[in-house]
């Protein structure tokens, strides 16, 4: 079969004839359809990821933790962890048995790779209990998963959706998407201060946090109230570190503000999760709900995977 094939940690995958797999006991194979490309694909093949250990195990191997495929009798499945080495991006993989679930009929595959991002969106109520009509902050907007969570965030009826980002003109096409208000955090700390206080109106109610590092840092810092008095809370949800893995929170940032910080996955559990992919998958085939992809065959794939940036686009490789 062929196959997108990583020699190295750190290397970039090639467009190679590789082993068909073989499955074991308790296990089955898939015919794959589509696979969403993330930075987190690229963080475990290059060896930064927490689990790049047990994604890979050894040399020739195939990167990609999920995707979409059919199982032999045809039903189309999102699948994950395949067994090493026989990673997502291939045109076939090995998964134990009941590492799939169905996908819903008449779901573009590729449209289907893309839910699992717009279910990071949906920790505004997972995590945070969003109540509509509430302020949200869209900390990283610009991207492909800080785009669907300014889109999911309308859908929930948000009163008022903030949206930050570095580049001005990606930050008025999020303006069209349902932002009330932009940010650019390319700008001077005291600035980037100053234009979250006049953006943030009664206060910003959920935060649904992309970037971390220093627009957080400055962020934070803006909502440390100047007076006594009960102050409004702010829940922010912890999702990324684009813009830093670290940050120092002075103790007035917690201690007087009402800030309560969650990570994304506080809150699901099975039935949850159950939920709100119930609601995802509903608005997009409703059309409610849209996905802005790009989609490339697997003999690409060398490519793209050295793509610098998206333009906010979510790479879908097609095997």
């Amino acid at each position: 079969m062929k196959a997108a094939v990583l020699h190295e940690l750190g290397g970039v995958p090639r467009y190679e004839d590789f082993p068909d797999p073989v499955a074991g006991d308790d296990e089955v194979i898939i015919d794959v359809k589509a696979v969403a490309v993330e930075n987190v694909d690229k963080m475990v093949a290059a060896g930064t990821h927490y689990a790049s250990q047990s994604l890979t195990t050894g040399f020739p191997a195939i990167p990609g933790f999920d995707g979409v495929g059919a199982l032999p009798d045809g039903t189309v499945v999102g699948f994950g962890l395949p067994r090493p080495p026989y990673g997502a991006l291939a045109e076939k993989t090995v998964v134990r048995a009941g590492a799939f679930a169905p996908i819903p009929e008449g779901l573009d595959p590729a449209v289907a790779t893309v839910l699992g991002t717009a279910i990071t969106g949906m920790s505004i109520t997972t995590a945070a209990r969003f109540v509509p009509g509430e302020t949200v902050l869209v900390h990283g907007a610009t991207g492909v998963a800080g785009r669907l969570a300014v889109k999911i965030a309308r859908l929930l009826g948000a009163g008022r959706i903030v949206a930050t980002g570095r580049d001005s003109g990606k930050l008025d096409d999020v303006l069209a998407l349902g932002a009330d208000a932009v940010i650019s955090t390319a700008v001077p700390d005291e600035e980037l201060a100053q234009a979250y206080r006049d953006a943030r109106g009664d206060g910003y109610d959920v935060v649904v946090d992309f970037l971390w590092g220093r627009p957080t840092q400055i962020l934070l810092g803006t909502l440390i109230p100047q007076s006594f008095a009960f102050p409004k809370p702010t829940r922010l949800i912890q999702v990324g570190e684009s813009a830093g893995a670290t940050l120092t929170v002075a103790a007035a940032s917690l201690r007087t503000s009402g800030v309560e910080i969650y990570g994304a996955a506080k809150g699901l559990d099975a039935e949850t999760m159950g939920q709100v992919y119930g609601q995802v998958v509903s608005w997009a085939q409703s059309g409610e709900l849209t996905f802005d992809l790009e989609t490339v065959p697997l003999g690409d794939i060398e490519a793209a995977w050295q793509r610098a940036d998206s333009g906010g686009k979510r790479l879908v490789v097609l095997p």
